[in-house]
């Protein structure tokens, strides 16, 4: 018997960890100098949040510590459960070094236990993917080998296209420099952005406009998807419900999907991509190294 984890970076839907009894670590966030954890949009107010970040109210994020980790993962263990944790990518936060330094802790504490992490190498709702995929093996009643196994089989066949509305929430996240993100305003440029095999995020290109930014995300998800009448296919947007409209349209009317979701972007992803940004996450062909 074990539980599944997961973190709210992954932003899987309140109702959906709630329907399939999910663990959620909730991470933080700091806006208007008040913290909080993101309750994968529970009671999140999404528009006050980003009309918050617009204002100028820049929010930060931060890790958890061991000891946050610990305080999760315990009472699971005591109660004599075993864990298994769906973590976002390592290679963008230096909170995997806080969860391994607790789940080393925790097992010599609980030795008869077992306790496994695996890496998504993957953010937002590209790691929801996988635990959306993740959760319904668990409910069927996979191993956690085989889970494990599913993740770093298919891993690689998560995609996420992204393009952001201000250039300055990347350059504040020291994925542009100053003078890169000050040329593109000046010329409308919007990078286009996907995570890597690594699990990083890069810049593939930039779309002259907003339109043309729209346009390209589609193009990837030509270029990539595979069997989406099988899928779920997610949109994401960070406040631009207009935009999020165009692209559910565009996909339903294009592809069919089996499941297609439009969710806003929470706020500890929006504290460093910004409000307007739109993404389309599936799964498909192995994506770019």
């Amino acid at each position: 018997m074990y539980q599944l984890f997961c973190d709210s970076n992954s932003e899987i839907p309140y109702w959906f960890a709630k329907e399939n009894n999910l663990g959620v670590v909730r991470m933080p966030y700091v806006i208007c100098d008040e913290e909080h954890y993101y309750d994968l949009g529970e009671n999140t107010d999404f528009v006050d949040f980003y009309n918050k970040e617009r204002a100028g109210n820049m929010p930060t994020t931060a890790a958890l510590n061991c000891q946050n980790y610990i305080d999760i993962y315990e009472p699971v263990l005591a109660a004599g459960q075993d864990i298994l944790m769906i973590s976002f990518s390592s290679a963008l936060s230096g909170t995997h070094q806080m969860l391994e330094q607790a789940r080393q802790e925790l097992l010599a504490k609980y030795p008869e236990r077992t306790f496994n992490v695996v890496n998504t190498l993957s953010i937002s709702m590209g790691a929801g993917l996988i635990v959306y995929y993740a959760t319904k093996m668990w409910r069927d009643g996979a191993s956690q080998e085989e889970i494990i196994k599913w993740v770093e089989d298919n891993r690689f066949r998560v995609h996420h296209w992204f393009s952001v509305d201000d250039l300055y929430h990347l350059k504040r996240g020291g994925r542009l420099s100053g003078a890169a993100a000050f040329m593109g305003t000046v010329l409308e440029l919007k990078p286009i952005l996907t995570v890597n095999q690594e699990g990083k995020l890069i810049v593939t290109e930039k779309a002259k406009g907003r339109k043309r930014a729209l346009k390209t995300l589609l193009d990837k998800m030509a270029q990539y998807i595979e069997n989406p009448e099988e899928q779920l296919i997610v949109v994401l947007h960070a406040d631009a419900p207009q935009d999020a409209k165009y692209l559910e349209d565009a996909i339903r009317a294009q592809y069919n999907p089996k499941e297609l979701w439009v969710n806003y972007v929470g706020p500890v992803i929006g504290t460093h991509c910004g409000p307007g940004t739109i993404a389309v996450l599936f799964m498909g062909k192995e994506r770019v190294k």
